[in-house]
């Protein structure tokens, strides 16, 4: 009879020990990043802030890159655009989730930080759905925006701005983005397709 009660018991703790992890990873990105490599992390954060280095290097692929070029810019935009509708538009209004604690950061950094809801990212939401629908257009240029991708993501947890399952949430979400905006068009056309075939 007891044995139940402790394998229960055990479950229940489960939530409470990822709880546990997810706050000891965050301090640990935190606090041992070193400060120059954060000075980086965040000079390249500043330029991803209201999406500008995502449309920069849209621009670019757009204006060098050709027909292909284009193709790849107009993808990531797209899947941008769905990520942030996922992430800021339905993701930070169900989760009411406050930002890590302020003194786990031994840094500025997190005197700036937004009023709005940690879970999920942003941030990375938008850098991963750019990335992600970018690559399958032009492989190259999808490799050269996963760098600073990259970066955007760690950053986001060592300024203390996200918990990394914050971030973890937000790359999930940008793979998403990604993903429909490349399968929407195939889905949207089947289905016209077979609306049309069972008209009279």
């Amino acid at each position: 009879m007891r044995r139940p009660a402790r394998r229960g018991h055990r479950r229940q703790r489960w939530p409470e020990k990822l709880r546990e992890l997810d706050g000891t990873m965050t301090r640990q990105t935190g606090t041992r990043v070193p400060a120059r490599i954060g000075r980086v992390l965040s000079a390249v954060e500043e330029t991803a802030e209201s999406t500008k280095l995502w449309w920069g290097a849209a621009v670019a692929m757009g204006t060098l890159g050709g027909r292909r070029g284009r193709r790849a810019a107009a993808a990531g935009m797209v899947g941008l655009t769905v990520a942030q509708l996922g992430s800021n538009g339905v993701g930070k209004q169900l989760a009411d989730r406050p930002r890590p604690p302020a003194e786990w950061f031994p840094h500025d950094e997190v005197d700036d930080r937004p009023d709005s809801s940690s879970f999920p990212s942003g941030h990375t939401a938008a850098a991963v759905a750019f990335t992600a629908a970018v690559t399958p257009a032009w492989p190259a240029a999808g490799i050269a925006c996963a760098v600073p991708a990259v970066m955007v993501a760690v950053e986001r947890v060592q300024s203390g701005a996200h918990y990394l399952s914050d971030v973890v949430a937000g790359g999930a979400i940008g793979l998403c983005g990604a993903w429909l905006t490349r399968k929407a068009p195939h889905l949207l056309l089947r289905g016209s397709a077979a609306t049309v075939r069972r008209l009279p």
